[in-house]
């Protein structure tokens, strides 16, 4: 399983986005941002809140340098009759990935081998290729594109600035920490 720090091992895969069914693969967006969001299944009960959710902020994600990637281990005709039908999906522009190996899931560390499904996993992955953030959750626990979306500028920010850090709940325009002995013991 890929790691924090680590650069991502290439990848590729089917995708549903605008309309049409494409292949994609990482290096089709180096010198970019990636947010990969792994989900369970197509029509099923928390996932479309995710993704709706995604979907709302997908624009400042895309104003942020990076693109927003759902990942399931349906097929990509499936994301198109789930987008079709669902008024949630409805609403998602970005690529919707089709994982139905596995592969990509069990390069994460998202694969749940007895059920062919995939955990909830949010990664934010550099221009260069590193994986900067990893979140996993499991089935029952939605998560917040809006943190995403924080996790992404706090990494960007980090990128462009290596000699500052950002502190818990850190949003553009907050104060940064200069790492040093003279803030040991002061915060």
């Amino acid at each position: 399983m890929i790691k924090v720090g680590q650069p991502v091992e290439e990848f590729k895969m089917a995708a549903f986005q605008n309309d049409e069914i494409k292949d994609i693969k990482l290096s089709d967006y180096k010198g970019k941002w990636v947010v990969l969001a792994f989900y369970p299944a197509d029509f099923t009960f928390v996932c479309p809140t995710e993704l709706e959710d995604l979907a709302a902020l997908y624009p400042k994600f895309q104003e942020a340098g990076a693109e927003v990637i759902s990942v399931s281990t349906d097929t990509a005709f499936v994301h198109k009759a789930w987008h079709d039908e669902s008024p949630a999906i409805g609403k998602v522009d970005y690529p919707m990935g089709a994982d139905p190996t596995g592969a990509v899931s069990k390069q994460f560390g998202v694969y749940i081998e007895e059920e062919g499904l995939a955990l909830r996993g949010t990664f934010i992955i550099d221009p260069d290729g590193n994986l900067k953030t990893a979140e996993i959750h499991d089935l029952g626990i939605g998560r917040s594109a809006a943190e995403a979306l924080r996790k992404l500028e706090a990494a960007k920010f980090v990128h462009e600035n290596g000699d500052q850090v950002c502190p818990a709940n850190w949003t553009p325009g907050g104060d940064t920490l200069k790492p040093g002995l003279d803030l040991v013991g002061k915060i």
